[in-house]
């Protein structure tokens, strides 16, 4: 009859590094250090008003435009339109938002500008401007997106990103 043991022991030895190995990814990472900033150091963005994140976790410039959007409407609440949109609207523009490390409007640039209504333009761009600073791009460094603005002639309007749609 062959001896058992040496093959109890490697099962044994195989199901204490399966539980050491679960056992060990079920704890907590370490918190990191901070460390004080150095004098005129940028140290990252300020807290903005409520319904703002202070950074993003978005890995694109995509997964990222919906993190803007969020933070916009957070901003302007009473300013979003609600429901479907109607099927005529009063302006629509696509713009492009460059958006530095610690969440800062560094560019904005308009890739179709609705020309027919310069008063809509300069209110999203102060818009934008205002909202600064966005959620830091922590993963990307640095990020350049780009929204479609859904402009009501009401002066409210929906993003792209999180539009419920139109009639």
């Amino acid at each position: 009859m062959p001896d058992t043991k040496p093959r109890r022991f490697w099962l044994l030895t195989l199901m204490s590094a399966a539980a050491a190995a679960v056992v060990s990814a079920c704890k907590t990472a370490p918190k990191p250090q901070i460390q004080p900033p150095e004098a005129g150091a940028v140290t990252g963005p300020v807290v903005g008003p409520k319904g703002s994140a202070r950074s993003s976790g978005a890995t694109s410039p995509r997964a990222y435009r919906e993190d803007g959007a969020t933070h916009l409407y957070g901003l302007n609440a009473a300013r979003i339109y609600k429901g479907r949109m109607p099927p005529l609207l009063y302006a629509i523009g696509v713009l492009n938002v460059e958006i530095d490390r610690v969440g800062r409007v560094t560019r904005l640039d308009w890739m179709r500008a609705p020309r027919h209504a310069p008063e809509v333009i300069a209110e999203i761009e102060r818009t934008v401007r205002q909202a600064s600073p966005f959620p830091a791009p922590t993963r990307l460094g640095k990020v350049v997106y780009t929204d479609t603005w859904l402009w009501h002639k009401s002066g409210q309007f929906q993003l792209d990103t999180l539009t419920e749609g139109q009639d």
